[in-house]
């Protein structure tokens, strides 16, 4: 399936939107899929002129139910050329929540089911934006598998050891509401007022200079590896370049002159 299919992807502004394009499979992942998402967050990460992302899931049931068991079925018998291809695609992929210091904030609006690698995927964004219909899991263990996409080590991270415990040894589910309560989504919204409650996202990030954005989350997240007085010494790249840019300047001018800053990025 071409690339163009199995996801979208466009911009609006400094704003990219990568859809999950399997609507009748949950948007479940296949090695092609996988690929199609790598290629996606390669070209976030390179141009200069995307300063956010979003991600999500085509149709209203499902973000993405994890892996295609199905088409792990479909494998076994598959010929050694097709086996190849797709063991190509994959060793070509980097998936995000692998992406360990991804430089751009990404918000996953989940509009449905976040199973397995689905939830993993949206435990490696910044913030997460759900229906009110959502569910969120790691069911694996019912299939004789582990959350291995980062999901056993990102989960108690996020939510604290006993509490995701209790998920990862049983496989439940929880609901948006649940997951909103533990601190792991940040905010749940009427599955018709979803796209509202993102945007609102995107506008008040896009308020802020996009490199003191990548400074912040570059601190935040490598700073976490590191114990505090380590965290506050250490040279951070994007701080840096922060430092140097126009728009460390003009947000200051443009408070000063009580007007909107006009940020370039550099």
């Amino acid at each position: 399936m071409a690339m163009t299919e199995i996801t979208k992807f466009e911009t609006s502004g400094h704003v990219a939107t990568i859809t999950l394009n399997r609507p009748d499979a949950m948007n479940a992942l296949n090695p092609d899929l996988r690929w199609a998402l790598s290629q996606h967050f390669d070209e976030v990460e390179r141009n200069d002129n995307i300063w956010i992302a979003i991600i999500t899931g085509a149709g209203d049931k499902a973000f993405c139910a994890g892996a295609d068991l199905k088409h792990r079925a479909i494998e076994r018998n598959a010929s050694s050329e097709q086996k190849a291809h797709w063991q190509k695609l994959l060793d070509a992929t980097t998936p995000l929540n692998e992406r360990w210091y991804f430089p751009k904030p990404v918000i996953a609006r989940v509009n449905g089911f976040a199973l397995g690698g689905g939830l993993e995927l949206a435990l490696g964004c910044d913030i997460i934006v759900a229906a009110d219909h959502a569910e969120l899991g790691l069911p694996e263990p019912r299939r004789g598998l582990i959350a291995g996409g980062v999901g056993v080590h990102r989960l108690p991270r996020q939510i604290g050891l006993k509490v995701a415990m209790g998920y990862l040894l049983t496989g439940r589910h929880m609901s948006a509401a649940r997951a909103y309560e533990l601190g792991l989504v940040n905010q749940v919204a009427p599955a018709a007022e979803l796209d509202v409650a993102v945007d609102e996202w995107v506008r008040d990030i896009l308020r802020c200079a996009p490199l003191a954005v990548r400074a912040t989350k570059e601190a935040v997240m490598r700073g976490l590896d590191k114990p505090l007085h380590e965290a506050q010494s250490t040279r951070y790249e994007w701080e840096m370049r922060r430092r140097e840019s126009s728009d460390a300047l003009e947000g200051p001018r443009a408070f000063a002159e009580k007007r909107s800053p006009n940020w370039h990025g550099r």
